[in-house]
This record gives C-alpha cells, sequence and structure tokens, in this order.
C-alpha cells in the first residue's frame, strides 16, 4: 500500500526525507529513564519569552473562540514603525519557515533553478525539491557561503538564491560590503532570500560584530530581496511560531496570495507585538548569549576541539572523528544537542548556548562522553 501511494505523489515528494527536528525532551525521558535533562539542540531562548510576551498571551485566551486577524494589524504596524517600513511590505507567517516556502511557491516552477550554499538551512532544499524545482548546492567555504561560487552558478533558469546570514549551523556570517556587493551582480529578476532568522544576536553591538549588515536597511537599494526574520530565537517564542518577511510591496502582495488565511494564530500575534517592546528581554538575552559562547568555546580549546566561530546563539564544534556516538552518550547523560551529520558534518555536533547552569552540565557531560 506504501508504495502505491508514494506512486501517486508527485516527484519532488516521492525523493523527500522529511525535516529531522531536535530530541524532543519527553522522548529522552522516556528513552533513558532520565528525569533531570537540559535541551541543547534548536537553537532556543533559554531564559525563554518576554513577560510582556506572557501577560499578552494571557489578555487574549478569552477570545481563543475567534479567528485570529488575518492581516495581523496590530504586529505589522509595530514591525513597520521599528524597521521605517510600509505595512504593505510584510508578509506574516507561521514562522520565517512559511516565508521561505511561499517565496518558493510564488516564483518557482518545477526544473527552474535555486541556488543555497552547502551546509545551509534544511528547509532551503526541503521546499524547492517539494515544488520540483532543480537544486544548485554551492560547495562551501570555511564552512560559510561561498559568493563569488554562487554568483558563477547562475544561469537562465535560476530564480532564488537563499543566503543564511548568520549560516545555520556552521554560525559563520557575512559582512554588509559582502552581501552589497553580491547583490549587485545579481540579475534583478532572480529573487534573493536574506534569512536572518539570528539576526538581533549577530547585529547587537555588545557582540562586536560591527560589519554585519541589516538586511532591512538594504530593500531600498535591490528591489529583488526578501528579507526574513523570525521571533523564536533571541525573542523565545519558538513554541507559537511567528515570523515574517520584508519586501517591495509588489513581492509582498505576491506571497500574501499564496499565504493561507489566518496562517497565525491570536496568541503568537499577540505574544510578538509585545514582545518588540521589550528591549531590556533581547539585552538580557544577547548578555547572556555572550557569556555562554566564550564559555564553550573555552572549553573547546582546552580540549583541542576546534569549533566554527559563530555569531548565532549555537556553536558547532569537531570531534575529529564521528560524532554520533558522542551525541548518543550525552543523551544518556541527560543533554540533548544536535547531529548535523544530514548538513554533510558527520564529525560536529551543534550545541545551542545555554544558561549557566545548564552551559556547566553540558561541559561535565561532554567531559564523560569523550573519556
Amino acid at each position: 500500500m506504501m508504495s502505491y501511494y508514494c506512486d501517486l505523489a508527485v516527484p519532488g515528494v516521492q525523493s523527500l526525507t522529511p525535516y529531522q527536528p531536535g530530541k524532543p525532551v519527553n522522548e529522552l525521558k522516556r528513552e533513558y529513564g532520565l528525569e533531570h535533562i537540559i535541551k541543547l539542540a534548536s537553537n532556543e531562548n533559554p531564559i525563554g519569552p518576554s513577560q510582556l510576551a506572557i501577560d499578552a498571551i494571557q489578555n487574549n485566551l478569552k477570545e481563543l473562540a475567534r479567528y485570529p486577524d488575518g492581516n495581523g494589524f496590530e504586529l505589522k504596524t509595530k514591525l513597520a514603525e521599528r524597521h521605517n517600513l510600509q505595512t504593505d511590505q510584510i508578509t506574516l507567517g507561521n514562522g520565517s519557515n512559511d516565508i521561505l516556502e511561499f517565496v518558493a511557491r510564488t516564483f518557482v516552477t518545477a526544473n527552474d533553478e535555486v541556488i543555497f550554499s552547502q551546509h545551509a538551512f534544511a528547509v532551503y532544499p526541503l521546499v524547492t525539491q517539494a515544488i520540483g524545482g532543480v537544486i544548485c548546492e554551492v560547495p562551501a567555504k570555511d564552512w560559510g557561503h561561498d559568493l563569488n561560487a554562487m554568483l558563477a552558478r547562475i544561469t537562465d533558469k535560476t530564480r532564488l538564491i537563499f543566503i543564511a546570514n548568520p549560516n545555520n549551523p556552521t554560525g559563520t556570517w557575512l559582512t554588509e560590503d559582502e552581501i552589497t556587493g553580491f547583490l549587485q551582480q545579481v540579475p534583478t529578476n532572480i529573487i534573493v532570500v536574506l534569512d536572518e532568522a539570528y539576526f538581533e544576536y549577530a547585529h547587537a553591538p555588545e557582540m562586536g560584530f560591527t560589519e554585519y549588515p541589516n538586511g532591512i536597511e538594504l530593500l531600498t537599494q535591490f528591489e529583488n530581496l526578501v528579507v526574513t526574520r523570525t521571533f523564536s530565537k533571541a525573542y523565545g517564542l519558538a513554541g507559537l511560531r511567528v515570523g515574517y518577511g520584508v519586501s517591495n510591496t509588489e513581492i509582498s502582495d505576491l506571497l500574501n496570495r499564496v499565504r493561507q488565511p489566518f496562517n497565525v494564530n491570536s496568541l503568537a500575534l499577540a505574544a510578538a507585538t509585545a514582545a518588540l517592546d521589550d528591549q531590556e528581554h533581547i539585552e538580557k538575552s544577547i548578555l547572556l548569549n555572550k557569556q555562554g559562547m566564550q564559555a564553550l568555546t573555552k572549553v573547546f580549546s582546552d580540549l583541542s576541539l576546534s569549533y566554527i566561530p559563530s555569531v548565532g546563539n549555537f556553536i558547532s564544534f569537531d570531534l575529529g572523528r564521528e560524532a554520533a556516538p558522542v551525541y548518543t552518550e550525552l543523551l544518556k547523560l541527560g543533554v540533548i544537542v544536535r547531529p548535523v551529520d544530514n548538513y554533510a558534518m558527520p564529525n560536529h555536533l551543534r550545541v545551542t548556548i545555554g544558561t549557566p547552569e545548564e552551559n556547566k552540565l553540558f561541559i561535565k557531560a561532554l567531559h564523560q562522553a569523550l573519556t
């Protein structure tokens, strides 16, 4: 029966492998009979959401029988004020993944080419293959995007280019000059998506990455640019699934044509709107991330484990051998990190920066797993 229905599916879907999220806490508890577990696998904010967001959720619970605002007026208005935009430049999504799919569905047909980097976010090939597009994966350079090689890969069949900045799972990043120089050379009939899911971490002045660009500020220069961001990372709202894309009004109108009605729920809309007002929470999250990153990189150096410098809230480190056995040992010790062998990185593990206590537990477990 399975073979029969698989044959009925469209070709792109037949050969897809479902996206594999980080291992759930409850599954690990059942599997190993553990009680205390720390999850550092999915790049979530370890201190959770802003209290303003939590209050907004509680204040909207009585309205759950009503459909959400399908246009997301309040959130779009707040975002437009924050970024000096028009509200009709904004497309809301059920996470920024939603926006990535909207772009692919809007501009790519079967046999059109989509370019992205090796070791880049797994959703790029997933959405491309699902709609029958041609995957053009360009070899990475120093674990990050090789923009010159990506430019050289452009053909008359290229319709879309995905760039993650910072990149997940490697944490590498591109400067404003690099991004601008690249966009200047891309034909305007090719859509470029600049995926800035970790923007708040990378752009924070206290992190010291002064040349990291603000993609939204580049929109006035490049009409074929779409910038995506999310509330799942620094804002701590991963469980609510809310993100957004920003583009010129014509592209935004097209994306909203393929957007499902009420794709962002009412609690997500309320929480995201409120979260934008809590800069103190963002600053606290960024400081915690900076301190945790320093602690982990010191340990990797002490253990002679190479790592990829990261400007996100995660870091990938090289075990110098197959990582799967170490990953399993960490699971047995109650620590969930992320294997990245599906990103062609079989010797690496990716770990999210946690709270100080979580980082200490990870470090202790890592020492044990390596012995």
